[in-house]
């Protein structure tokens, strides 16, 4: 059985359950007992793929009958006790301090620009026209199949149509499988689908993006790629593997999760650096990438600061603006946590997240604004009600 770590009360509109029980109908039963029973805008859970996503969502739409459910799988879970996997968490949102706008995006590998941009136009006037919620600001979660690969096509669509309302998200996860990822709507599992929800809200908040990334001199230029498929097959005219392996300096190391983990290279765009996790080396020595890739691309080394340095950093900073912070839903690429096992910093890692109530899940891919990054930490902190 898990534990209820938030119920509303007079300064938090979001309450937060977490279960490891052993079926999904018992998940299922836990956590409805943790949340709230009624006042509930929405039901927001993150599912390891340790339970089947089918049975689960079904239960949980019948359990939670009158209200919105939405979710999606993971590559882990963060948790009211810190990171965890195999199990499921909850976020229950209050009618008292947001009112809620959701639609599904189908059939992404068909998806258009036209399209998103009218979903976001559409959804910005509905929070609009039917929100409950005085002198509120909205910022918007968008949930997406982490295996798709078209992240960066339908977040470019939709912050284009959202008037510079702030959005941030993950790309779902399979654990370490990366077979078959799932978003949850009305009720049923769905694949090559996507889901923007906005919220509007009078409680203070603040999207945020971490990372703990530098850039390095050494370069690599993508010479030759599969765009579609997201492969890189050679970099600076070498094939694309082993011209990696050199420039970062793991030329004795296999190439696995967790060296990419460790040695994750940055693009540059608009003055910033952004990440761009390997996902796995193919049989033919080509690179595949969670991110799209271009031929011409260039592609530079980083170097780490510290991962537990740079997350509180980014704690404080969000704290001195908001103030008190009730809980931070957070979207944390997996080979965050792949690096920090690496080096022996899981458990401190899990801790600074039990202390500043970080709740979300590890994913394929984070949003923020208009980019899909990787190896970020993205999110909301949702302040409290002033006094």
């Amino acid at each position: 059985m898990g534990q209820a770590d938030l119920r509303f009360g007079s300064s938090s509109g979001v309450a937060v359950a977490k279960s490891k029980a052993a079926t999904e109908e018992e998940a299922v039963a836990d956590i409805a007992e943790q949340l709230p029973s009624d006042d509930t805008a929405l039901v927001l859970v993150f599912l390891s793929p340790h339970y089947d996503p089918h049975r689960f969502i079904a239960e949980t739409a019948a359990r939670f009958a009158d209200t919105l459910v939405c979710g999606c799988t993971t590559a882990g879970e963060l948790a009211p006790d810190g990171w965890d996997e195999n199990s499921v968490v909850a976020l229950a949102f209050s009618r008292q301090d947001f009112s809620v706008a959701h639609r599904p995006i189908l059939n992404l590998q068909n998806f258009r620009v036209e399209d998103g941009r009218r979903i976001g136009a559409e959804l910005r006037q509905e929070l609009r026209a039917n929100s409950d919620v005085d002198g509120g600001n909205p910022f918007g979660l968008v949930l997406i199949d982490g295996l798709c690969r078209r992240e960066e096509a339908v977040m470019s669509a939709l912050y284009a149509s959202l008037d510079d309302i702030p959005v941030v998200g993950g790309s779902a996860g399979d654990g370490l499988r990366f077979e078959k990822t799932f978003v949850f709507f009305d009720g049923e599992a769905h694949t090559n689908a996507a889901l923007l929800i906005l919220l509007n809200t009078s409680l203070p908040f603040r999207v945020f993006k971490c990372d703990n990334f530098e850039p390095r001199t050494q370069k690599m230029v993508v010479t030759e790629a599969d765009i579609e498929n997201r492969t890189v097959k050679e970099l600076n005219a070498e094939p694309a593997a082993q011209e990696y392996s050199r420039v970062v300096g793991i030329m004795d190391a296999k190439l696995d999760p967790f060296s990419f983990a460790s040695h994750p290279v940055l693009v540059r765009v608009g003055g910033s650096y952004y990440a761009r996790s390997i996902q796995r080396v193919e049989p033919d020595g080509s690179l595949h990438f969670f991110c799209a890739i271009d031929e011409g691309m260039v592609l530079t080394a980083a170097t780490s600061r510290s991962l537990v340095g740079a997350t509180r950093d980014m704690f404080a900073e969000t704290e001195n603006q908001i103030g008190d912070v009730s809980l931070y839903i957070g979207f944390e690429c997996l080979f965050r946590r792949l690096d920090a096992e690496q080096h022996q910093l899981a458990r401190d890692m899990s801790e600074l997240y039990r202390r500043h109530r970080v709740v979300g899940f590890q994913t394929y891919g984070e949003q923020f604004g208009s980019m899909h990054v990787n190896q970020t930490f993205t999110g909301v902190a949702i302040g409290r009600r002033p006094a």
